[in-house]
């Protein structure tokens, strides 16, 4: 489980994005809010609506004690404090349901909270869940939260996701693209550059040395060619190439026992080739505790792996701790970074 270093001192401060207010993430917002754990760790500024986050608490059996600041003064917020964007009234909301305007408020706290740690007012950037099909309803040609980054904040460098359970990450190649296209998406220097950044976030993360596996793309890492020749043309090469630059990676490894090796070997990161390779093996081995990460920025962007739970939404059993985590990850990274720890990999 991730926790903070006992070295810290300074509570960086978190802007925390209200998601999409059709399923759990106004509860689960409440429950950050009121949690003892984080407010030991961060210092926390909501960005969404008042009355989304009342009702949220309401249906977590919570209660808030939280002041409405405007986003110019927040610089010395100890408690929690709230950006009140008064972008939703609570009749609009339609649980358990992807609908524009649940979108629109999603997208507007996002970039609100983007724009804060933009700006340099908040260390770190946390949301709770979205729902990418209403996303899509309120910002056309929404693909996910990495390129929605990049678009708002018009960034030319990669920002990549990243899959974080307990001690082990997962990192990918390729994230949100149909199957049949991962293949012509691969490269030797694409590889590399996974590997480089992984090995950034990690150490942005307080790991001195981090270690990395990467997976073969076909079954048994195409068995000598039998089965593919990605492996011998493209990944290994890759990983040959990185290790040359000086990186702890080695592979390629079948997809389907590369975790276990991570694992038993005390490995800090796997890369995968594509989403679903590495995505189904970290919900199962933890599904209700994993963080996302958004890597490549100059701040931690964090959200809780799970999604918006539809099913029960409103229902005041939502679990946080994924969300607590991701927090945690934020504040972890934040505060390696106040420390000049690490300035490039």
């Amino acid at each position: 489980m991730i926790s903070t270093p006992d070295t810290i001192s300074h509570r960086p401060l978190i802007a925390l994005a209200m998601g999409d207010p059709a399923g759990i993430s106004s509860e689960i917002a409440a429950r950050i809010v009121t949690s003892s754990r984080i407010a030991s760790a961060a210092r926390l500024v909501v960005v969404g609506d008042r009355r989304i986050l009342e009702q949220g608490a309401r249906s977590a059996g919570v209660t808030l004690h939280i002041d409405t600041v405007s986003g110019n003064d927040i610089g010395h917020a100890d408690l929690p404090v709230l950006v009140d964007l008064e972008n939703l009234a609570p009749q609009d909301i339609s649980f358990a349901e992807a609908t524009l305007v649940g979108g629109r408020f999603a997208v507007e706290s996002f970039k609100a909270a983007l724009t804060l740690a933009e700006r340099g007012q908040v260390d770190g950037v946390c949301y709770t869940p979205f729902n990418k099909k209403a996303m899509r309803l309120a910002h056309p040609g929404y693909d996910d939260e990495s390129r929605f980054i990049a678009e708002h904040l018009n960034l030319t460098q990669r920002v990549r996701e990243f899959n974080v359970l307990d001690t082990v990450w997962n990192a990918r190649v390729t994230s949100h693209i149909p199957l049949k296209d991962v293949a012509a998406n691969l490269s030797i220097q694409g590889i590399r550059d996974e590997i480089a950044l992984t090995v950034l976030c990690l150490k942005r993360s307080g790991i001195d040395a981090p270690r990395v596996l990467v997976a073969g793309l076909n079954p048994h890492a195409g068995d000598g060619g039998s089965f593919g020749t990605e492996e011998i043309d493209i990944i290994g090469p890759a990983v040959a190439a990185a290790a040359q630059d000086g990186f702890d990676v080695s592979g390629p490894y079948p997809a389907d026992t590369v975790f276990v090796s991570a694992l038993k070997g005390g490995f800090h990161a796997v890369l995968t080739m594509y989403h679903d390779q590495g995505q189904i093996a970290m919900k199962l081995l933890g599904f209700e505790r994993g963080v996302t990460m958004l890597g490549g920025l100059a701040f931690p962007v964090c959200t809780p792996a799970h999604g918006t739970a539809y099913d029960i939404a409103g229902k005041g059993i939502a679990n946080p701790l994924a969300s607590e985590e991701a927090v945690l990850l934020a504040v972890r990274m934040a505060a390696v970074d106040y420390n000049g720890v690490v300035e490039s990999v």
